[in-house]
């Protein structure tokens, strides 16, 4: 809702009703994401509780998962991507851990909403053979 969005502290507060796993948290945003925000809201003068998704038949409440992944559907094609399992909304999740993977796993976990480490080691984080290159190319040498 966009009341949950504050302009000013840029912060987010994400409502535990609508986490899976019941979490509420205040996270910052960036000032891209602000204005992207801003500018989606305004002709909505007085937008207040509205949800910043309304559905289109009745824009009192959030849009539903069906239209969610049709405008992924379509966003896809319109990249000229290839349809891929696993690719959708949750991959932009795994796609912000994985690249904030040289942050500490704390900032991490405040700044994803996720409870545990571990669930972000188990299912967000992906090492790509860059970053597995590096370490290794930046291991301590033995002398011979």
């Amino acid at each position: 809702r966009w009341h949950d969005i504050d302009f000013e502290g840029r912060t987010i507060r994400w409502r535990a009703e609508h986490d899976k796993s019941g979490y509420e948290h205040i996270t910052p945003v960036t000032v891209e994401a602000l204005d992207a925000l801003a500018e989606a809201r305004s002709p909505i003068p007085s937008a207040g509780d509205a949800p910043v998704l309304p559905a289109p038949r009745n824009p009192s409440v959030c849009i539903g998962a069906a239209l969610a992944q049709g405008w992924w559907d379509r966003a896809e094609r319109l990249a000229g991507l290839e349809p891929k399992p696993g690719r959708g909304w949750h991959s932009l999740r795994r796609k912000f851990a994985s690249d904030l993977m040289d942050q500490p796993l704390k900032v991490l976990c405040e700044l994803g909403g996720w409870k545990t480490a571990k669930t972000v080691l188990q299912c967000y984080q992906r090492a790509d053979e860059g970053q597995l290159r590096t370490a290794l190319e930046a291991r301590r040498r033995s002398r011979a």
